[in-house]
């Protein structure tokens, strides 16, 4: 239905529209980029959440996101009625590309340079997305693949598998023996990882290793990283004791893809698995970065459970609360005198980071301390008292 109404609306303003079928967004983002005859791209998804949540992603030509601003420009427009419309053959046309799925991955097997025989693992797809491309392109490139999270019925999508959700992924490699895991969210820009033990290898540490295995290859600028706010601390004293440079921005992929291109870099990430290599596209791209993971791991000679340990986690806990008037919270001086007061007992041992969802009504508090029962600690205090001066909702915290 949403299909139908945005190629509707798009072709009534005299501008052509191809139909890609189910694609990955990252998939949507490079074909563009590939491609000087798309003016844009547009992705229907509701990334890792659930499917009534769905909503529209926007790229330039260039295959990146659109800018705040000109997405806010676009609203603006989108809100001005009237206007003159296209008529007969000024009409846009509206096509479909069958093959668009086989496109993208040719690409993604013709730019990788690895090989991953012998390289057992199972892959969960989220009833997402990467159904069309992630099992025919590891397939392609040698790996013994089995996939789970495959069988899209359009309600399921996130549905107990995926990036949010590994417990299904961490059975399957258990049990089956692999050598690691991958799981891939909804629309297919984010990952995260389990061990061959099943143990959960998180963005921070994913982007640790390759971080790492770049700057041996030449091939990180700097040497330097992009990563937010959530970031865990351990991050940042891995990358010092391997002389690399961490740079922090507020929490979005958008966020870190600005400051890398502002810094001449090529990777950023978060630790909820958005992992952006610029040499291999202009976004976030799970398989993308399950294929750098994977070269990494070859190239080094090393299990994931290796890698993994090249970062230390500070113990950390993140609390999301929902209230009703998250747009308070910045005014919200007690509870900011609050979280002051406990970074001044953590001193340089900690830090807390306290932030409104941009997209659900949530307020989120990440503690990062010496001791996992300080981190309970200080973050139950402070999420209590948001929900106080926020007004929490019942069952929200």
């Amino acid at each position: 239905m949403l299909e139908a109404a945005l190629a509707a609306g798009i072709a009534s303003a005299g501008t052509d529209v191809v139909l890609g079928g189910v694609l990955p967004t990252p998939a949507v983002a490079e074909l563009v980029a590939g491609d000087p005859d798309f003016g844009a791209g547009v992705v229907i998804s509701a990334s890792h959440n659930p499917f009534p949540d769905n909503g529209i992603k926007l790229f330039g030509p260039d295959g990146f996101k659109l800018p705040d601003t000109a997405e806010a420009a676009l609203e603006q427009r989108i809100d001005v009625a009237g206007g003159d419309r296209p008529t007969a053959g000024g009409i846009g046309d509206i096509r479909h590309w069958a093959d668009a799925a086989a496109t993208d991955r040719a690409h993604m097997v013709a730019r990788t340079g690895s090989r991953f025989d012998g390289v057992h693992v199972v892959i969960d797809c989220a009833n997402g997305a990467t159904v069309t491309t992630a099992e025919a392109v590891l397939t392609d490139l040698g790996a013994d693949v089995r996939v789970i999270g495959a069988d899209p019925n359009g309600v399921n999508i996130n549905v107990g598998c995926g990036s949010t959700d590994l417990s299904a992924l961490q059975a399957a490699v258990t049990g089956h023996g692999a050598s690691l895991g991958i799981a891939f969210d909804g629309d297919g820009d984010r990952m995260l990882a389990v061990d061959a033990v099943g143990a959960v290898v998180d963005g921070d540490q994913i982007l640790a290793t390759l971080a790492i295995w770049l700057q041996g290859r030449g091939e990180l600028p700097g040497p330097a990283v992009v990563t937010t706010t959530m970031t865990n601390f351990g991050f940042r004293r891995a990358m010092a004791d391997s002389g690399i440079e961490v740079r922090w921005t507020d929490v979005g992929d958008r966020y870190v893809l600005e400051d890398m291109r502002a810094n001449d870099l090529v990777l950023g990430g978060e630790q909820s698995g958005h992992l952006i290599h610029l040499p291999s596209g202009p976004t976030g791209d799970g398989l993308g970065a399950a294929i750098l993971l994977l070269s990494a791991l070859a190239e080094r000679g090393l299990t994931l459970a290796d890698a993994a340990s090249l970062m230390q986690r500070m113990p950390q806990r993140l609390v999301s609360i929902r209230v009703e008037r998250k747009g308070d919270l910045a005014d919200a001086t007690g509870v900011w005198d609050l979280v002051h007061t406990h970074e001044s007992d953590l001193g340089g041992d900690g830090r807390i980071v306290l932030r409104a969802s941009g997209t659900e009504p949530l307020v989120r508090v990440m503690v990062e301390a010496p001791t996992s029962e300080q981190c309970d600690r200080i973050a139950d205090e402070i999420a209590d008292a948001a929900g106080r001066a926020l007004g929490l909702i019942e069952g929200g915290h």
